[in-house]
């Protein structure tokens, strides 16, 4: 029996847990399981929300690669550059090319706010470490005046993240004394406040309650960092004193240079079988994906154990049926030491529950064991 190769590009949620899965229905007498990393550096990407509110520092949320993965797994740290689907093979910045009989694509998604003219000198987020201390910074400086709050495009990885960031926000200025000295405004680019219906009517009237104006239809076309105002495709223009904007995303941009992805670089998957739409041997997980569910982990974690199946069926004779149905589990904080969840698929909407601090601490319990229970393949 040829040993076949399979190899994992990218060292997040997905990868890591797909590279551990697989080693562990797979012998090395089946299979060699190479994964392949840019840095070396797992980080748990949600732990970055808490870091502008004074929480644990990026450092925190960051674990070696190596310390995750099963010791059958190869590791390699550096670029890979291009990917010859025909020839099957990852080539790296160096030149060496590594071959595959099965490639995992799990390179995420890129942050692109050169899309925004005006956003690197007039807007902040929290969609990398180096933004979110940057914008604890800002928040400490703050002493009142307009905060906007908006998306710039979709998709975007976890889209419950930023009404997650405005509900601490305005929790946080309550605590420091500075809500009835602050205006806050929510940007949404379509037609309601989350592109989920149903999540939308419950985030809504809490937005309400608490004094929190939105904006519908407001999709980006400049930032004006002098005059600091914000201007939408639709003809408004906003003022501020504070902004706070989810850049533009993209797939990866080996994904595009490799001629496997769609214009804006997202891997064209199909949304069950999680194969690529013209080779079968690839796979896409995670924010890598054009899947129509969350760019998040928790639809990773789902993602990642049909893969290892349907991959170590085949391998081992025995073709694996599984099939991903869009489930996706995550918790969406909504302020004053509470939070809800929100459980749903493909077909399934999600009914989130009253928020709760049962729900806050489940949530804070899930990043505190996430780096031993979810990439291991524990749970």
């Amino acid at each position: 029996m040829t040993v076949k190769q399979i190899v994992v590009l990218g060292g997040g949620v997905g990868g890591t847990l797909v590279a551990n899965l697989l080693a562990g229905q797979l012998t090395r007498k089946q299979a060699q399981i190479t994964l392949i990393d840019r840095t070396g550096k797992h980080v748990y990407q949600p732990g970055w929300l808490y870091v502008p509110f004074g929480g644990p520092p990026p450092e925190r949320w960051e674990r070696s690669e190596r310390s995750l993965l099963r010791r059958s797994v190869d590791l390699i740290i550096g670029d890979a550059v291009r990917i010859d689907p025909h020839e099957r093979y990852v080539e790296m910045a160096d030149g060496t090319q590594i071959p595959f009989d099965y490639l995992v694509i799990a390179t995420g998604a890129r942050l692109e706010p050169s899309a925004v003219p005006g956003y690197s000198e007039g807007a902040y987020h929290f969609y990398s470490a180096e933004a979110a201390l940057r914008l604890h910074a800002a928040l400490r400086e703050f002493s009142g005046g307009r905060i906007v709050i908006g998306v710039a495009d979709i998709p975007y990885k976890c889209p419950p993240a930023p009404l997650e960031f405005t509900f601490l926000l305005e929790d946080e200025l309550r605590k420091r004394g500075l809500r009835e000295k602050t205006e806050i405004t929510y940007l949404s680019p379509i037609g309601r406040v989350f592109t989920i219906e149903s999540v939308s009517q419950f985030v809504t009237p809490l937005m309400e309650e608490r004094g929190i104006q939105y904006e519908l239809f407001f999709n980006t076309e400049q930032i004006d960092p002098v005059n600091r105002t914000i201007s939408s495709l639709e003809g408004t223009t906003i003022p501020y004193d504070l902004l706070v904007l989810v850049p533009p995303h993209r797939g990866a941009t080996i994904i595009s240079e490799s001629g496997l992805g769609d214009a804006q670089g997202w891997l064209p998957t199909d949304r069950e079988t999680l194969q690529h739409k013209q080779f079968p041997y690839i796979y896409g997980v995670g924010d890598a994906t054009d899947l129509p569910v969350s760019k998040s982990g928790a639809a990773a974690h789902f993602e990642a154990k049909v893969i290892a199946h349907r991959i170590a069926g085949e391998i081992k004779g025995k073709p694996s049926d599984e099939r991903y149905q869009g489930q996706v589990m995550c918790f969406l904080e909504t302020g004053y030491g509470q939070a809800t969840q929100l459980v749903f698929d493909y077909t399934h909407p999600p009914h989130p529950p009253k928020p709760s601090a049962y729900y806050h601490y489940e949530k804070a319990l899930l990043n505190r064991a996430y780096w031993h229970l979810i990439p291991t393949g524990i749970v």
